[in-house]
């Protein structure tokens, strides 16, 4: 029986679907954890740990390398609160294009008999623009940068795309209305407002930074609803200062940003919404589940993607270092064993790999025999049985 261990209450909400194999929050020795933002780094892992899932995109408060090492796969929930953040993005676009944060507090603070004649009088203060003909340059149309650009395309704007790693697949989800940029600067050049949507690593972190922002239109509006980094918080207060960039929106405060009339921050609320948090703990309950009994991995941060039908009545499943001649010692103790392969399939990423054998014969003395000899490979992280 699978123990999973969950680190809030919505999480919990998508346990609903957990067969009796799975028991909820009953011990501190669990097979799987569930969580959001709940920080792993200073936390010892139970050897018995075999998946992590978190419930949503961003994977930073979960310590890798220590994952890998424990044997533990580690998987997030991309687009699980793509449409959250989407519809903030858009209401975000129309606040800032008609100046509403401005206007809603002047009339806060503007009360009294005579309220009518001095708004009609101050009010040319926050004439705004329309989106409509506007142009909006999406940096990364992948889960919620394909859904931005489309609804902006809906609402008249001309959008420009830009992501070097687009994939077929998210391909499909663009509307043919989108413009694709070759170059990150021939997005930035063309825009009236600027989004960013990709993930954080090391190639992206200060990927909007003095260099883009200098060849941005002046008065151009910048949104980072991505992650902390991606946009280079001090040259944007230098770009503001210069006027170059009107307005910056962020979900990501720092000190520099503070008590600024051209700068809107919001309290990380990008995926905030009761319907995203629900989805994210139902996609990783899914997740958990379909990797406890079937080995199958999509959407792995720290293992490669293999997913292969399991149509034998065994499944090994092994985590192990990426070096050479894995495979055949493998195999090689398999055949020593005399324990026939019905098929095997490997998959790595940079150095660390997954290797799935499917077999149509094991009792269980040869299970816990074959278990024991394979672990005792030095570059092996953990083996696994399944059975259908």
């Amino acid at each position: 029986m699978y123990q999973v261990k969950t680190y809030n209450a919505i999480a919990q909400a998508g346990l609903d679907r957990f067969s009796d194999n799975y028991q909820i929050n009953k011990t501190d020795d669990a097979d799987a954890y569930l969580i959001r933002s709940v920080n792993l780094h200073d936390q010892d892992f139970p050897k018995k740990l075999k998946v992590i899932a978190r419930a949503g995109a961003g994977f930073n408060n979960i310590p890798l390398d220590k994952a890998t090492a424990n044997g533990t796969a580690v998987f997030n929930t991309p687009g699980s609160n793509a449409n959250a953040v989407k519809e903030l993005i858009i209401a975000l676009l129309v606040a800032s294009s008609r100046n509403l944060f401005a206007a809603a507090d002047y009339a806060a603070h503007n009360s009294g008999a005579d309220i009518s004649l001095r708004t009609e009088k101050d009010k040319t203060k926050f004439k705004g623009t329309e989106l409509t003909g506007r142009t909006l340059a999406v940096i990364g149309v992948g889960h919620v940068g394909s859904l931005v650009a489309n609804v902006a395309s809906a609402l008249g704007m001309k959008v420009i795309g830009y992501d070097p790693y687009l994939s077929a697949d998210a391909a499909w989800h663009i509307s043919t209305t989108i413009t694709r940029a070759t170059t990150l600067g021939e997005a930035l050049q063309q825009a009236d407002y600027v989004t960013v949507h990709v993930p954080k690593n090391e190639e992206t972190t200060g990927l909007i930074g003095p260099e883009q922002m200098a060849i941005m239109k002046d008065g151009v509006k910048l949104f980072n609803y991505s992650r902390d980094g991606i946009v280079d918080n001090e040259a944007a207060v230098d770009y503001l200062d210069a006027r170059k960039i009107r307005t910056y929106y962020t979900d990501f405060g720092e000190n520099i940003l503070l008590n600024r009339d051209d700068v809107v921050v919001t309290p990380h609320i990008g995926g905030s919404t009761l319907e995203a948090e629900a989805n994210g703990a139902t996609q990783g309950a899914n997740t958990i589940m379909t990797y406890l009994e079937t080995g199958n991995i999509e959407n792995s941060v720290n293992l490669p993607n293999l997913q292969v039908p399991f149509n034998t009545p065994y499944r090994l499943t092994l985590i192990h270092k990426n070096i050479p001649n894995m495979v055949g010692q493998i195999a090689t103790l398999l055949a020593d064993a005399g324990i026939n392969i019905e098929s095997m399939s490997n998959a790595a990423r940079k150095d660390v790999a997954y290797t799935i054998v499917d077999l149509d014969n094991l009792n269980n003395e040869e299970e816990h025999q074959l278990v024991d000899r394979l672990s005792k490979i030095d570059a092996v992280f953990r083996v696994r049985v399944l059975q259908k």
